[in-house]
């Protein structure tokens, strides 16, 4: 056999429906491999090589089983830097088929060969933003390098695993070489707790009058959600929720207190810092989760008593020492503290019936702040108002894929997904263009299900490509662009730091400069020049009709709406870009234990 038929009979046995690939020359051996199983693996080709990455993530986000992308060498592979980083920021697995040159041609330059400090050294550029990266340089490697690929990929903490092939290594043959066992790790490494731990976080909780759970990406892709739930439900316990972890628990529960953080929500905030015990499953204490680690603004350790649940030791600890650390799968680890919690006895509806009251009314003193906004009807349109009509009107099934910018912002503090796995974010690396690219690979997870992308107008500006192949295959996504006519998060930055001050983050013509004539494509034009929908909404009156028309289509389409850029998500915590000093809540204030 050929290289290239061993990976792509492997592919075919470990059930990899697609591989999102960009032709090049150095990878025309592996096209044709793919083209004789073409029945059993679909061959899609986007027109970025950071699409099929972002897609690749996406998929695996939605359906929490990995593809491949396929790249050329040099800078089609190089272009996989981003999408690569960010799918390892979030825990997201695919794996990264690229191509380098000849063995025989190794270390005397060839064309797009790194060779400066060692040959053939494209994979020490991936080092960085993968778990691991192969370079099997002989057809005998490749069984043991794809075996292992996989396994990498998927087993602990999931991550994008880089396959380096020369190109003759596709076409050469091998006769002792032959297509390796399917792996079959997905899902079945699942560590647990001791007994010690769980006797320890049972008295815990019996001490605590006032704990919170805070989940992550780690409960979504255990599948954790029904556990937690049960767990949450059991005790009484209010959970907060990271952007990766929202869905996981039912969203319209009071005890569902939504994400925390500068852009996070009043009761969230409140919950954390009052807290006396925080029960942290699945996910990690960055800057945007913690408000900058200030001391009183979403926590209070180490006051705040803390117990660390994560599948990767290395994140036990980076910011705040737990009272208790385990390192545990997430589902295993809810299910053995509900069974713990209910050997104890002890528990029962009333046990933190006094902190459920507390929480209650904070949640009502949030609401009767932002909710009249939410029905304001203006030109431009309220943020508030975009977001409440996606939630009433796009279907409870919808799968929401979110680029970066000021209204993920919004989103993060307003949304509430209905199901688990269905609200993509690039929360780690925060990559432009990853819900522009990424809702194609969702829509090819879930083909029946509606698939939204919400992006900015500069996010989309940079990936516009997209609705070209949302045609070619007849991808039926719907992109809402947030058009406010800026690189909107970071003007509002700009202006809070520098006294209002702006240059370079809003979009006029040039000879008219700030004040001048705001300036934009025509998007929704842009997108029937490419033979999708396109359609404008400068009214707030008239984006239900417009979203929901677009959905019912089941056809590519863009949305351009008109957001007002002067109204901005009320902080209810705090962010710092130091030494630049943090501002102070727009809504409640800061409590140090």
């Amino acid at each position: 056999m050929k290289g290239s038929e061993i990976i792509a009979q492997y592919l075919v046995q470990q059930n990899v429906p697609y591989v999102f690939g960009i032709c090049g020359h150095g990878n025309v051996g592996m096209l044709d491999a793919l083209h004789g199983v073409r029945d059993k693996v679909k061959l899609v080709s986007p027109r970025h090589e950071q699409c099929a990455g972002h897609m690749a993530d996406a998929y695996f986000r939605v359906r929490h089983a990995p593809v491949a992308t396929l790249t050329s060498t040099g800078p089609g592979s190089a272009n996989m830097v981003m999408s690569l980083a960010t799918a390892l920021s979030d825990s997201s697995a695919f794996l990264a088929i690229t191509s380098n040159v000849p063995t025989s041609q190794m270390n005397r330059a060839p064309f797009q060969e790194l060779y400066k400090h060692n040959q053939a050294d494209f994979p020490s550029v991936l080092r960085p933003v993968v778990k691991r990266s192969f370079q099997p340089s002989r057809v005998d490697m490749l069984p043991l390098a794809l075996r292992q690929a996989f396994d990498t990929m998927v087993t602990g903490r999931p991550g994008p695993v880089n396959l380096d092939v020369p190109y003759n290594v596709y076409q050469e043959e091998d006769a002792a070489a032959t297509v390796p066992p399917p792996s079959h790790v997905l899902g079945v490494h699942r560590p647990a707790a001791s007994a010690a731990d769980l006797a320890t976080i049972t008295a815990l909780l019996k001490e605590a009058r006032r704990p919170v759970f805070f989940i992550g990406h780690g409960v979504a892709l255990a599948e954790a959600g029904p556990a937690l739930t049960a767990l949450s439900q059991r005790l009484g316990v209010p959970v907060i929720t990271s952007p990766n972890g929202m869905g996981c628990v039912p969203a319209d529960d009071v005890q569902t207190l939504g994400f925390i953080g500068r852009n996070g929500a009043y009761p969230a905030n409140q919950a954390g810092r009052h807290a006396d015990l925080v029960l942290t499953v699945g996910t990690r204490f960055d800057d945007r989760s913690s408000s900058s680690w200030h001391p009183g603004y979403s926590w209070n350790f180490p006051k705040t008593k803390l117990v660390h649940v994560d599948i990767d030791p290395q994140e036990l600890g980076r910011n705040y020492p737990p009272t208790v650390g385990v390192v545990a799968d997430c589902k295993v680890f809810c299910e053995q503290l509900l069974a713990a919690v209910n050997a104890a006895g002890g528990f029962d509806g009333a046990t933190y019936a006094g902190w459920r009251e507390q929480v209650a009314h904070w949640q009502q003193e949030w609401e009767a702040f932002v909710r009249p906004a939410f029905s304001q009807i203006t030109t431009p349109i309220r943020p508030e108002y975009v977001v409440g009509t996606l939630q009433n009107v796009l279907p409870d099934d919808v799968i929401l894929s979110l680029d970066s910018g000021v209204h993920h912002n919004w989103f993060m503090q307003f949304w509430k997904p209905r199901r688990p796995q269905s609200m993509l974010n690039s929360w780690g690396y925060s990559s432009m263009g990853f819900g522009v690219c990424g809702v194609l690979g969702a829509q090819l997870a879930a083909p029946d299900r509606p698939c939204v992308a919400v992006v900015g107008d500069g996010g989309f500006t940079m990936t516009p490509y997209v609705l070209c192949t949302a045609v070619e295959y007849g991808l039926p996504c719907v992109w809402i662009v947030w058009n406010n006519f800026a690189w909107g998060a970071i003007r509002d930055i700009q202006h809070g730091m520098f006294g209002g001050r702006e240059i370079g983050t809003a979009f006029y013509k040039s000879a008219q400069g700030p004040g001048g004539e705001r300036y934009n494509p025509d998007f929704a034009a842009w997108a029937r020049a490419c033979g999708a929908d396109g359609v404008t909404v400068t009214r707030s009156q008239d984006l239900g009709d417009a979203v929901a028309q677009a959905v019912r289509n089941r056809r590519p389409c863009v949305i351009d709406v008109h957001v007002d850029a002067d109204v901005r998500p009320p902080s209810t915590g705090t962010w710092q870009l130091p030494p630049t000093p943090f501002k102070e809540p727009a809504f409640g204030k800061p409590w140090v234990a």
